[in-house]
């Protein structure tokens, strides 16, 4: 049971790897490469050398991606190693067969916008699978790796480097609007990897313990955790309550504590990645995933 679990779950990263080095390659051919924008990592390179000597950037960025992806298997690791490998070939081969693309965006503003967006989800994408796209991504990862830095910030410190160079070739206003473009990018990363924006975790501190126990289960179905704790003005005991919900069921909450219980000290944070019944697993035992 378990080796088909394990399965079932190499073959799910696989396919995180293939969909999201798609989105890679599509993002390149669409947007970054009719924009002139050498938004970091080999993508940003075949830009360059695509700019100055016309070569194909489907080869260039293969080629390229032979030595890094040897340091790579060296470094993180033959399930890493794998992943890459699909990558490594995948994103050039889509660049290949989407050259001529009939639909492209020449415009350097939106270029760096939309071309950073479905490049940041793309990249997010695979690296949920455990994967790189190879190049700098894979540089990266390493970076990520020994230094435990975020793949966002990881991307964007190793693109940086490839985007300033580029000025070289390109005016410095294409390099700006590259820089802006690895930035989104990063930012999309970390948003696709820790899915921040969809819930919320809740902090109730009360004196209405079995009130607000009774809110959260009646009106929005969440399951709670009770801390006591001691008000450090008042001395008094108090429950603090913890709960995680989704967004709209926050903003219910929100509305009901402030009807029922106006006296409740509450705190709603933004949540990363939530694990466990309800959110990764079903939100009743006895369900089948």
């Amino acid at each position: 049971m378990k080796k088909q679990q394990n399965k079932k779950q190499m073959i799910y990263d696989y396919a995180k790897v293939i969909i999201g080095a798609t989105l890679v390659a599509l993002s390149y051919n669409i947007f970054l490469l009719p924009s002139k924008l050498a938004a970091g990592g080999i993508s940003g390179v075949s830009t360059i050398l695509y700019e100055m000597y016309d070569l194909s950037p489907a080869y260039t960025q293969f080629l390229i991606n032979i030595p890094i992806f040897v340091i790579g298997w060296l470094t993180l690791g033959k399930d890493f190693s794998g992943k890459t490998l699909v990558g490594t070939f995948w994103v050039p081969f889509i660049i290949f067969l989407s050259a001529d693309f009939p639909y492209t965006i020449t415009n350097p503003l939106l270029g760096t916008i939309y071309g950073g967006i479905i490049l940041g989800i793309g990249l997010g994408i695979v690296y949920k699978g455990n994967g790189s796209t190879g190049g700098t991504a894979a540089i990266a990862q390493i970076v990520k790796k020994f230094t435990g830095l975020s793949s966002g910030y990881s991307q964007l410190i190793v693109d940086g480097i490839v985007v300033i160079s580029s000025i070289i070739v390109f005016n410095l206003e294409l390099t700006l609007f590259a820089l802006m473009c690895i930035y989104i990018t990063s930012k999309v990363i970390d948003m696709v990897q820790l899915q921040t924006s969809s819930t919320k975790l809740i902090l109730i501190i009360t004196e209405e313990e079995e009130k607000i126990q009774s809110i959260i289960r009646d009106g929005i179905d969440r399951g709670l955790t009770k801390v006591r704790s001691v008000g450090g003005y008042s001395n008094k005991s108090k429950s603090m309550i913890l709960c995680v919900a989704e967004q709209t069921e926050a903003v219910y909450l929100k509305r009901i504590l402030q009807q029922e219980a106006p006296t409740s000290f509450v705190v709603f944070i933004n949540a990363s990645e939530i694990l466990g019944r309800g959110f990764s697993l079903d939100k009743y035992y006895g369900q089948k995933l």
